[in-house]
């Protein structure tokens, strides 16, 4: 029997249907997290990995204005085109619109007096947010100002009160921790404004071009430089432009303002803006960024849980598809890391790499669901290599900031390459992955030769060790891949040498000079920054865990699984403080866990390697359910341009990807009842947790495909062929996942192919005590690291070999010295050559009156010593904090040292420490005069300093100035860097000097 469907039955049938296949994803996602507490988001209207970022800026100054918004804040400034989500650096604000009525006033005001400016007070009441949306009401000015975007466009929509006096403002001064060198505004007709924007900060060359159009042609137009009205009204150019255009405007009027940007040229911004943005219909832009933004979220469909934990799921799944932003312009063209115009063949290009965060989960989740996304900005990466000759650290606005460790682009491009989706040249990307690993610089020649990094030679030496180790790790699997079996080799020693920095005593990664001394002064809890200390924004307790690619292995190291389990319970009960006030990112603590900074997020997961996943369950859902929250603070950490929301997407869909390009995926705990993840070639991967809730945390049993499953990870490839993980989830643990067959294994080796372990080498030689500088005579010890070594030495400057003589008793130094000593021991590799100067020297041990030093300079109050402290005989390690070292922001330095009487000097030498990243530079010259009534002074030498050209972490430079005079008083004028070059990050700003010792021969 054939039964006929009436047609209004089939229609809404049909309707419904397409509601089903349209479900809303944009509802569930809250712009608003991340903007209160250390989040850095922003709430503004921005397109999956656009180049507008169209958002109200509140404040530009500060950490937690690195986005432009925090919602402590009660005022607007207005609404500019470029931000960065999450990140802990500040940047961008480019191209700043504001909508006022009144009195023209090009001053943007404060915070504390909005009334100074054209700023706003308003209410966090009176604001909407979604993707692809915003909008506020600007109290001062009874205005409604509402925001969306397109992929290189911004369109504002500003509702006005009944006014003779209705302004747009434009302020191309206006950026976020950044200055202008140079803007300029071209006005082309009554609607019709272009111009540029030029800008030295984070990104020390940033490009931009702009092209404005308005709906409403305006009366009149006024343009400003340095806040004064200039003559033309066409045209101005220079460091502070501004413009006002100027309206009648009704009750109710709207006008709308569309903007494009380019980093080529206006006329490409106009290019963009015909392609993207050609007419002023706000709504229909508005329903397409939504659209867009439905088609990204419905990737992955989550069922079950509550209500709250789908507007976190998806809101991080929102904040992970903001950066990278597309760079090219609709023709394909860019502007290269060599500031030269280039054009993307048949690839999108991208910009702002963040990838000491994102290497870790953010882009793992891309090769699940984003493949094609992951495939250009690979492509985009090796470009930037093309260009510049190395791959992104940090870059931003095709610019190479330097910021943080490693060299990250490598594990991206090695998981794309392995799991076989990258369509590119893959022998062109090992090149340049072989181009990071080889370098010079940021501590790479003395990992390359000694294996691991001395703490006294170069900051975060610990740090940059063990994940240089990883990153080799990750060339050594796509040289095997390749067929490349020597370097296959060589790359997998290197994986190893995390080793080196493991002390088997404490167990602890730990901080080791070139003697292989282990730090005397080490604390596990001690948290050093980047550019300082042993660590990169945390301590040991978060660092002595990353060997993700050789988790076996280090359990081994700390003496079993039982020893390896005692000491990861051991840090989540240890007390949750931060001893450093300047350490922002390291939160979100249980005991020493951080969740809020990335050195932790593999941690929970390598529960499993010692087969106790019901650890790991129970800490995941902990961490998920208490540092992810739909408050505006919702995020325990910088959100760090997705890669904190990503461990939050993989996290909550029960797996995390612990080793990033192992090709699997450690199995956790799911939140939801049902995920269905829908990949790029059609086929659907569900997991679904049956008898799942807040209590049930624990996995009982599992199958996949419907067999069963006691694995406690699962394989990429069975992701992406499709199917089902179903997990039933208990209230107490249970034995799935504990036997030795089902845990994963994570060993940087492949057992199939034998790898020739390297040959010890022997530690050279030191002196037992720190003493460089004597009076009258110096006995010297020499010690050594590795036990049963002979020891040769030289006096006269000449390198030691056997025929030199035997160490064995202290040596009596009685003049200066130069040591050259190395060690020798059968089966070993002979030691480097120690050579340490040995200084005999006038100075003031306290014991005695002179020699005494004074100085009028400006010493900084957290580094003033004491001035005698720079003629103590004691020389400041490499930790500029050691309580040694004089520091100041004086354009120079000068002090007057009084040897009490007239003495011969042969020279002088100064130390100074090197640390651009905390923005001290050595000096730019030295002077020294003589004098034998210390007020007549005659120049004894002079000598001009080469100051660094790119960023250089610690180093101890000496300077040794050579004399032949007599004097009883000695002027050493030393002249600081000054302001900081144009590539540095504080650019303009202050550099810092950092002294000691002035040592007199």
């Amino acid at each position: 029997m054939i039964k006929i469907i009436p047609i209004a039955l089939l229609i809404l049938l049909v309707s419904t249907t397409n509601a089903q296949e349209k479900k809303d994803y944009t509802h569930y996602v809250d712009p608003f997290i991340g903007t209160g507490g250390h989040g850095h988001t922003f709430p503004g209207a921005t397109l999956p990995f656009g180049m507008v970022q169209l958002s109200p800026d509140t404040g530009i100054e500060g950490w937690d204005w690195c986005s432009g918004y925090h919602e402590s804040d009660s005022s607007v400034i207005g609404f500019s085109h470029t931000h960065l989500s999450g990140t802990g650096g500040a940047d961008y604000g480019d191209v700043l619109l504001m909508p006022t009525v009144g009195n023209v006033n090009f001053q943007p005001g404060t915070k504390a007096d909005p009334d100074a400016g054209y700023r706003s007070r308003f209410s966090h009441d009176n604001e909407i947010a979604s993707p692809g949306y915003y909008s506020v009401l600007l109290d001062d000015y009874n205005i409604k100002a509402e925001l969306t975007a397109t992929l290189r466009t911004g369109m504002h929509k500003y509702t006005f009160p009944e006014s003779d006096e209705a302004h747009i403002i434009l302020d191309l001064e206006h950026g976020i921790a950044n200055n202008v060198t140079n803007a300029d505004i071209q006005v082309l007709s009554d609607t019709k404004v272009e111009g540029t924007r030029f800008s030295q900060g984070w990104a020390s060359d940033q490009r931009l071009f702009f092209a404005m159009e308005f709906s409403k042609p305006f009366d009149k137009v006024l343009l400003a430089q340095e806040d004064k009205l200039v003559k033309s009204n066409t045209k101005a150019e220079g460091k502070s432009i501004k413009a006002a255009f100027n309206y009648h405007t009704n009750e109710g009027e709207t006008i709308i303002i569309k903007v494009a940007i380019s980093s080529v040229s206006c006329e490409n911004a106009w290019a963009n803006m015909e392609a993207e943005n050609k007419g002023f219909d706000f709504d229909a832009t508005l329903a397409q960024a939504k659209e867009t933004w439905n088609k990204e979220l419905s990737k992955i469909k989550v069922e079950g849980g509550s209500d709250d934990e789908k507007v976190i799921f998806y809101t991080a799944l929102y904040h992970t598809k903001i950066h990278p932003n597309t760079f090219q312009d609709v023709n394909g063209e860019y502007r290269g890391m060599d500031m030269k115009i280039h054009k993307a063949e048949g690839r999108s290009h991208y910009t702002l790499y963040s990838l000491w965060d994102t290497f870790r989960g953010l882009h793992p989740l891309y090769s699940i669901v984003d493949t094609k996304y992951n495939n250009d900005f690979i492509k985009s990466m090796i470009a930037k290599y093309n260009e510049s000759g190395r791959l992104p650290v940090w870059e931003l606005w095709s610019n190479e900031t330097n910021t943080m460790i490693g060299y990250h682009s490598v594990p991206v491009i090695a998981d794309a390459i392995l799991k076989g989706y990258y369509t590119g040249d893959v022998q062109e990307a090992y090149q340049a992955m072989l181009s990071s690993a080889m370098a010079d610089g940021q501590g790479l020649n003395d990992y390359k030769h000694m294996h691991y990094i001395p703490r006294e030679k170069e900051a975060n030496s610990v740090s940059k060790t063990v994940e240089y180790a990883f990153d080799d790790y990750c060339i050594a699997l796509v040289a095997l891949k390749l067929g490349k079996i020597d370097d296959y080799k060589e790359f997998t020693l290197r994986s190893l040498n995390y080793r080196n920095v493991f002390d088997p005593e404490t167990k602890f990664m730990r901080g080791r000079d070139e003697n292989g001394v282990w730090n005397p002064d080490f604390d596990p809890m001690a948290i050093t920054l980047f550019g300082s200390g042993d660590f990169t924004e945390g301590n040991s307790w978060h660092y002595s865990f990353f060997a993700p690619h050789d988790i076996n292995g280090l359990i081994k190291l700390y003496g079993g699984k039982d020893a390896f389990i005692a000491k990861l319970d051991e840090m989540f009960e240890q007390d949750a403080v931060n001893d450093n006030e300047h350490a922002h990112d390291v939160t979100g603590l249980i005991g020493q866990y951080a969740q809020g900074n990335e050195p932790s997020h593999h941690v929970i997961y390598t529960y499993n390697f010692a087969q106790r996943p019901d650890k790991t369950q129970a800490m995941i859902r902990r961490v998920m359910k208490e540092m992810y929250t739909t408050d505006k603070d919702g995020y325990s950490g910088n959100e760090d341009t997705g890669q904190m929301s990503a461990w939050y997407v993989l996290s909550s869909m029960g797996f995390y990807s612990m080793n990033p390009v192992s090709g699997e995926y450690i199995i956790g705990s799911p939140v939801f009842d049902k995920v269905t993840i829908n990949l790029e070639n059609g086929k659907q991967f569900i997991i679904e947790a049956n008898n799942n809730s807040d209590d049930n945390v624990y996995i009982s049993s599992a199958t996949l495909n419907g067999k069963a499953y006691d694995y406690t990870y699962i394989k990429h490839t069975d992701i992406m062929q499709g199917g089902k993980l179903t997990f039933e989830m208990s209230s107490t643990p249970q034995s799935w996942g504990t036997s030795i067959e089902a845990a994963p294994i994570e060993l940087a080796a492949n057992e199939d192919i034998e790898i020739e372990p390297r040959a010890n080498k022997a530690f050279m030689p030191y002196s037992a005590s720190s003493a460089q500088i004597f009076k009258d005579q110096l006995p010297v010890e020499l010690l050594c690291q590795t036990e049963g070594v002979t020891i040769y030495y030289t006096l006269d400057g000449t390198s030691p070999t056997t025929e030199s003589k035997v160490y064995s008793k202290p040596i009596i130094l009685k003049r200066s010295t130069t040591l050259k000593a190395i060690s020798i021991k059968e089966g070993y590799i002979t030691s480097d050559v120690k050579s340490i100067q040995f200084r005999k020297a006038y100075f003031n041990d306290g014991k005695s009156e002179y020699p005494v030093l004074s100085t009028e300079a400006t010493i900084s109050q957290a580094y003033n010593p004491g001035k005698q402290t720079l003629i103590d005989g004691k020389l400041g390690s490499n930790n500029y904090r050691d309580g040694l070292w004089t520091g100041t922001n004086d354009k120079k330095f000068d002090a007057v040292i009084d040897l009490g009487t007239k003495k011969k000097i042969s020279q002088v030498t100064i130390n100074f420490t090197q640390n651009t990243g905390s923005w001290i530079f050595p000096p730019k010259s030295i002077t020294i005069l003589g004098s034998n009534d210390g007020e007549n002074f005659t120049e004894i030498a002079n000598e001009q300093y080469e100051l660094p050209s790119h960023h250089v972490d610690i180093l101890v430079l000496t300077k040794t100035i050579a004399s032949k005079t007599k004097a009883r008083y000695l002027k050493v004028i030393i002249e600081s860097a000054g302001k900081l070059p144009s590539w540095h990050s504080g650019s303009g700003l202050p550099s810092y000097l950092f002294i000691d010792e002035i040592t007199v021969e």
